[in-house]
Parts: C-alpha cells; structure tokens; sequence
C-alpha cells in the first residue's frame, strides 16, 4: 500500500508565515518600528497549529504546535449530549494583544470529526503607541466535519490598533460555525470607540476556491467616535455580533428561520438571512448589554446546534 503523502512542514518562523497579507490601508498606514520589542521579536509571534482526527470514536488532537504566548491545554471531552466531540479552549499567556504583536492559529479538522474551538476568556487589545497587531486564523473543515469557532468577544482599548483576518474552507459534508463579539471598549472606564482602528476580514470558501462569504469590517471611530455609530455599523449601540453557520445538513431558509426564531422576543436589534449557493445562513445583532449579547448569541448557538445535530448546545462555565 501507497503511504498517503506528507504534508509539507511549514516555517512557522518565518515572516511571511504570521504577517498577514494584504493588510488594510487603514491599518498598513500606522506600521513602525516600536521603540520597545519589534515584529517577530520573542514573545510577539504567537503560533497555533492543531490538527484532528478521530480515533477510537471520539475527536483526538492528533497534531499539535503552540508557541507562546498562544497556548492550550488540552482537549476536553465534557458534553454529555456529544460525547465525542473535543472541546478547545484557545489562552493567550500574556493578557492581552499589544503592539506589534503577530498572531497565527491553524485548526485542522478531520473527516467526520467534533470540534468546539473557543478562548478562555475575552480577547484584549491594548493601547498602542507604535505600529499594530494582528492575528491570522485558518480553520479548515473536511467532509463530514461539525466544527465550531466561537471565541469571547474582542475588547479593544483606547488607542488600540489590530487586523484580524479569518479565512474557512468547508469541505462539502461539513459544517461550520463561525461566531465573534465585538465591544465598543472598556465601557466602565468610559471608553466607548476610543480605538484608533479596528479591522476584520472573515472569508469562507470551497476546497476548489468557490466564494461562500466574505465579511469585512473596517472601523475608524475618529475624535468622538461618528465613524462607526452610524447606521450600518453600531448604530449607536456598544455591542455587535455575528454568527454563520456553513453547512448542507438542512436547506439553508430552514436554519434561517430556526435563528430567526431564537432571536425573537429577546430584545435585540437582528438580521437573518441565508448564505449564497443555499450553503447556509448568517445573522449579526447589536445592543447595548453584554449580557443580552451574550443570551442571543448563545440562543443562536443552541438552535444551530439543536437543528445541525439534535443536541442541545452545553453550558460552558468559564472563570
């Protein structure tokens, strides 16, 4: 028998391996050398690189490189209803993500695998003075995958400056859920758009390449904030989150309404709608309590799941 092929070991030192490419004007613009540690100095690249199959009938970590300061521990197998299924909880050791920080996280998920990739806690960006952060996130999905990516929400400083781009591939036979949470700030300090610039790109494909969705933010508050507090983006309010779930387990208008349904009555301001070539649906919703941010998505979460796999989604408690 033929071994099957190797796949080819990247430079996970490299430049070119953590710097994310095609970095928006609004963020390429502020780059510079710190006058403290520089790009790709110890302790600013963070790398994670995990791999899943199954074995023995649950999902294993069967590849695995971290360098700090992106850690895990390891796998969790701690849902009743999904035995199975492995639970990943994403640190990062040093807080938060300051200047000149470069980030990368690779999750490879396995033919038929159950995978919950999530952080510990809220993501940080801190202030920065010299250039920016920026954080590369690569999940690929094989056939008859369900995996989901659904990090805390993402709190950005005053003066913080961060590009994050995230890039799906969904096998077809796969499904995916892919959620975020963006803040306004730190509220109880009085920061409410104080950042200097915050952008995001979430791109969603086809192994072949085939465009499923592509979602960009780019948001530059200004002196008082006006450039995001318009309609289209906060609309006034604190909080914003999205989440899209990539699969053909269920005709795409179906999971639409199921999200639809689980945001009703909630007291959230929502939109729902189904994803191009019926390979889904998405939703984004704003408010202006982290809790009921927190409720709506997570409701969103459990009907997705409810409907995907006829289990409810588990009550992750975290400190």
């Amino acid at each position: 028998m033929t071994p099957a092929p190797q796949r080819p070991r990247p430079d996970r030192l490299a430049e070119e391996y953590y710097t994310p490419v095609r970095v928006p004007p609004e963020v390429a613009a502020l780059a510079s050398v710190p006058d403290t540690l520089a790009p790709g100095s110890p302790a600013k690249v963070g790398i994670l690189d995990l791999a899943f199959a199954v074995r023995g009938g649950r999902t294993e970590l069967v590849g695995r490189y971290q360098k700090t300061p992106l850690q895990i521990m390891r796998p969790l197998w701690i849902d009743p209803e999904l035995p199975g299924m492995s639970y990943v909880y994403l640190m990062a050791t040093g807080g938060g993500v300051a200047q000149a920080d470069r980030y990368r996280m690779d999750f490879r998920c396995g033919p038929d695998t159950q995978v919950h990739l999530t952080t510990q806690a809220a993501t940080k960006v801190f202030r920065m003075e010299h250039d920016y952060a920026s954080q590369r996130v690569h999940l690929t999905a094989e056939a008859g995958s369900y995996v989901e990516y659904l990090p805390d929400p993402l709190i950005p400083f005053e003066d913080a400056r961060f590009y994050q781009r995230t890039e799906v591939t969904v096998a077809p036979g796969a499904t995916v859920l892919v959620g975020d949470t963006l803040t306004a700030g730190r509220l109880a300090r009085g920061e409410r758009h104080t950042y200097r610039v915050l952008a995001t790109d979430l791109r969603v494909t086809r192994p072949d390449g085939t465009l499923l969705a592509l979602d960009t933010l780019r948001l530059t508050p200004g002196e008082q904030g006006e450039g995001v507090l318009g309609p289209g983006v906060f609309a006034g309010h604190d909080h914003v989150a999205s989440l899209f779930v990539v699969t053909d387990r269920v005709p795409a208008a179906a999971l639409a309404d199921a999200l639809h349904e689980a945001l009703a009555g909630l007291g959230v301001l929502y939109g729902v709608s189904v994803l191009p070539h019926d390979c889904g649906a998405w939703l984004r919703l704003l408010d202006d309590s982290p809790i009921r941010v927190a409720a709506a998505h997570r409701a969103a979460w459990h009907a997705a799941r409810l409907l995907l796999t006829g289990r409810p989604a588990p009550d992750l408690r975290k400190p």
